[in-house]
């Protein structure tokens, strides 16, 4: 087994990552990468990056290691490119041209390392008129149109967390750049800037109901199409105990085991028609608070109705298919998503915890023969 925090087998083994330290979609981004197999190692700044989470717990750090660099300081540039001219990938998150006032911009960057893929991860992008503007998950995905897609008509859109700005439209978009860049790099020993851009991330996203909008197919409004909770079999449901099912019984097939083990097959020709809706959604509704979650769980078990329970963040790790897939883990007490996607040949795995800021300097400054980091990590 690898030590913590070391690169271990993955499909990305022998690939070395620095990350300079922030928040959100940066650090997720990099552990994707660490939890693939490369050897990431995050630059953190003296005194923390100004999140108020323990680096304990802090699983965006887990398979990195970490050393402490102060940007600001006279040497300090040096010695992150240093790192830079024996890594592969940089990812940075900071607002335009920070990087390049601290010395560690992409042109400074390739004149060490020429074949460095230099991945950039911001909200608005490194160009156009809201580039130097602060802003968070919220306020990208709202300009991208896709906030004003979720939610209830006639209340407010509903946050999702920051899932679909910072981590699906953000981290996802850059790891995928990064790869491709890599790719390029290798072929022709060539590396370039990844743009990763939380709004451009966002909208790529929403392709299938742009489409489905130009062709009359989407109403440009929330709660009102197929797949937004306006079709009384694609949503969720409150049960008797105040808790919830989802349904997502779009085929036919599907549909029609739906209404047979929910007790109204009487209703199963309201699938197609528009004008029934409101009297399917109704008549859903009540059947599904007769029962408790329990209940309907066990109703819909092992069938093809395309129902299942809604878990907490909890309750989901002892579900028992999810158990059985080992889809979460524990490690070092935290209970935490495993590594995915899944490699036949190189499986991955939760080799460390979180990288503790500059717990790491003697280690890197040995594997990646820099032995003048020490000064600055003790």
């Amino acid at each position: 087994m690898a030590e913590a925090g070391r690169p271990g087998h993955g499909p990305l083994a022998g690939v070395r990552v620095v990350e300079l330290a922030g928040i959100g979609p940066g650090p997720f981004a990099a552990m994707l990468l660490a939890d693939l197999g490369a050897d990431v190692v995050r630059v953190d700044r003296p005194g923390g990056p100004g999140l108020a989470i323990d680096p304990e717990y802090d699983i965006t750090n887990r398979n990195k290691r970490s050393v402490i660099v102060d940007l600001k300081a006279e040497d300090g540039p040096s010695h992150v490119l240093d790192l830079i001219e024996r890594a592969d990938v940089l990812v940075e998150g900071y607002r335009p041209g920070v990087a390049e006032r601290l010395g560690v911009g992409p042109e400074a960057c390739h004149a060490r390392n020429p074949a460095l893929v230099y991945g950039r991860m911001t909200g608005w992008g490194q160009e156009g008129p809201l580039a130097q503007r602060a802003g968070h998950d919220i306020a990208y995905i709202a300009l991208t149109g896709t906030l004003g897609m979720i939610g209830a008509p006639g209340e407010p859109p509903a946050v999702p967390a920051n899932l679909v700005g910072d981590y699906a439209g953000g981290s996802l978009y850059l790891v995928v750049g990064v790869l491709a860049a890599l790719h390029h790099a290798r072929a022709t020993g060539t590396g370039q800037v990844v743009d990763a851009a939380i709004v451009d991330g966002t909208a790529h996203l929403s392709a299938m109901i742009h489409g489905m909008l130009a062709a009359g197919g989407w109403q440009d409004r929330r709660g009102a199409n197929l797949l937004d909770g306006g079709c009384p079999y694609y949503g969720t449901y409150e049960t008797a105990d105040g808790q919830y099912m989802a349904v997502g019984a779009l085929e036919q097939q599907f549909y029609d085991e739906f209404v047979t083990l929910l007790g109204i097959g009487e209703l199963a020709g309201a699938r197609k028609d528009l004008a029934r809706w409101e009297e399917l959604r109704e008549e859903v509704a009540a059947r599904f608070r007769t029962r408790t979650r329990e209940e309907w769980t066990a109703v819909f078990e092992g069938s093809d109705a395309c129902v299942a329970p809604v878990l907490s963040l909890r309750e989901a790790p002892a579900h028992p298919h999810l158990a059985a897939r080992g889809t979460f883990v524990d490690h070092g007490g935290i209970t935490q998503p495993a590594p995915a996607p899944r490699f036949s040949l190189t499986p991955t795995a939760v080799r460390g915890g979180p990288a503790q800021p500059g717990a790491d300097t003697a280690d890197v400054a040995r594997d990646w023969g820099l032995p003048h980091l020490m000064k600055d990590g003790d």
